[in-house]
């Protein structure tokens, strides 16, 4: 089997945004589509919350839906709020943090 969607989320109107939720003091995170060449995810911050410095092995965009985060990427801080987005390079070190409540969209192609 190739992956799988979230929820049969098939041949719905969506509003993206509604499909996570935020929780206190937390990250909540929910894939809508995970296959061999890619996954969706969606990801909502609490304020202050965030991704510590990691590296990935394929390119990856982030679309914030919601809120306002600081992405780095080698070392550059961007800030980053709702409707714009950020593609993190491959192989290249980056963060995520949360000024306010942000949700966002993470795409990473595989293939």
């Amino acid at each position: 089997m190739e992956g799988k969607n979230s929820d049969k989320l098939e041949g719905q109107v969506i509003n993206i945004a509604t499909l996570v939720d935020y929780q206190e003091g937390s990250i909540v995170s929910r894939t809508l589509i995970d296959k061999s060449a890619g996954t969706i995810t969606l990801f909502a911050f609490d304020k202050e919350q965030g991704l510590s410095e990691h590296m990935a092995p394929f390119d990856a965009l982030v679309y914030i839906l919601d809120g306002e985060a600081i992405v780095t990427i080698s070392g550059k801080s961007l800030n980053v709020i709702q409707g714009e987005m950020v593609i993190m390079p491959a192989n290249k070190p980056h963060a995520l943090r949360a000024i306010s409540r942000f949700k966002m969209m993470l795409v990473m192609i595989k293939s």
